[in-house]
């Protein structure tokens, strides 16, 4: 007698659409963390320290956060397909003001536009993604789109990076908003209406979410993700800065750590999100976060490395860090009702947005800059992401008892 249940294979349909919101989401990652490596070049060419760096990153965070509450309101009253395409032209318009932006305030506030298009596609990719595949296959599928992280390394950054290391980092922006068109034009060809949710919720957006609130395992599911994400986005905005101004690692290298990375955590992602479904979300989560505790510690403590060394532990990095997410996803996934997944996964979107931002600016203000140019109190900011991560171990394991026994 085998303990491991066996998986149905996904259909063709069902793999179809999920790669196309993969690639949604590896066009919303690549414009989200193409703008940390590049952390150098901005805090040179705009003149920015530590602090400013950090707000520049939440603000895409906390506009994503905001967006996320506001979409909430309209997000099961419409198909699917179409709020799809709506937030990819926003998206996509953002991403050409980067471009554009010719000093801080200015591309903040396109860093903000960008944002709120961005947290509404994150939010929609899971909601519909918790529509279309049974809970049986959601881990692969969950795995696939969230390997779009990995792909959007290996391919999406070490590409923005090389186009900012051989011209100027505007074009970036350019290159990511010609590859968003391109997604816009495929998605209306080929993805599905998805209106099966309409017309079950003639309550309010606000006694909904007030409704949503007043659930015991959505509360927590809310901490849950904040506090995920704040725990990796206490260090994530950083790692490039402190690898070139504390490890000695060229501002033009930066992009081969990411190719590295992202083909270990492609194949890392694959795995977790097989494993996922085999062992359960609450074990390999478990796993995973005490495992990444390693490379936190020895990034955030290291000095002068070679270069080999340092693409060695940034991919240790990458494959533990970003690796809890797949494992955090499933478990949320099965927390909401059919009927509040809408509503639920616009808000979860947002309060990990808010994590995200938060955490930044606190990093923000924990990280300075020496007289010598080094950054200082990144060790401090690594105690505190292993800290927090322990704290999602406990909220992780709470969330699955009351999945086990509903109040």
């Amino acid at each position: 007698m085998t303990l491991i249940k066996k998986v149905p294979i996904v259909s063709e349909n069902e793999l179809k659409y999920i790669l196309l919101l993969a690639a949604v989401q590896f066009a919303h990652m690549v414009d989200f963390v193409v703008l940390m490596p590049l952390g150098p070049t901005l805090m040179q060419d705009l003149s920015i320290t530590p602090a400013q760096f950090g707000t520049l990153v939440s603000s895409y965070n906390f506009s994503a956060a905001i967006a996320g509450i506001l979409f909430g309101s309209f997000a099961d009253k419409f198909d699917r397909k179409f709020l799809l395409i709506m937030a990819l032209i926003g998206f996509t318009l953002g991403t050409f003001s980067c471009a554009i932006a010719s000093d801080f305030p200015l591309l903040i506030t396109a860093r903000v536009v960008t944002g709120a298009f961005g947290g509404m596609l994150n939010g929609l990719i899971f909601a519909i993604i918790s529509d279309i595949v049974p809970f049986e296959r959601r881990g692969k599928a969950m795995g696939v789109v969230m390997s779009s992280f990995s792909v959007a390394s290996v391919v999406g950054v070490p590409i923005g990076l090389a186009i900012s290391d051989f011209s100027h980092w505007k074009y970036t922006f350019v290159f990511i908003g010609t590859f968003s068109v391109l997604i816009i034009i495929l998605a209306q060809l080929i993805f599905p209406n998805i209106t099966d949710h309409l017309g079950k919720n003639a309550e309010s957006f606000f006694a909904r979410l007030k409704g949503l609130v007043a659930f015991p395992n959505y509360r927590l599911s809310f901490m849950f993700i904040f506090l995920v994400s704040g725990s990796m986005f206490l260090l994530i905005p950083f790692l490039s800065p402190f690898a070139v101004k504390n490890m000695g690692i060229a501002t033009t290298n930066l992009k081969y750590m990411y190719l590295v990375g992202g083909i270990f955590t492609i194949i890392t992602a694959r795995i977790f999100g097989v494993l996922t479904d085999k062992v359960g979300a609450i074990k390999l989560f478990t796993i995973i976060v005490l495992v990444s505790f390693v490379p936190i510690t020895l990034y955030t403590h290291a000095g002068i490395i070679s270069f080999v060394t340092y693409l060695a532990l940034g991919s240790f990095f990458m494959t533990m860090v970003s690796g809890r997410m797949i494992p955090c996803m499933t478990l949320i996934s099965q927390v909401p009702n059919s009927n509040d997944r809408g509503l639920f996964m616009s808000v979860l979107n947002s309060v990990r947005a808010m994590g995200s931002g938060t955490a930044t600016f606190f990093g923000g203000l924990i990280i300075s800059e020496s007289a010598l140019g080094n950054l200082v109190g990144f060790d401090t900011a690594g105690f505190l992401s292993v800290g927090v991560g322990l704290l999602t171990v406990l909220l992780a394991i709470l969330i699955s008892r009351n999945l086990k026994s509903p109040a």
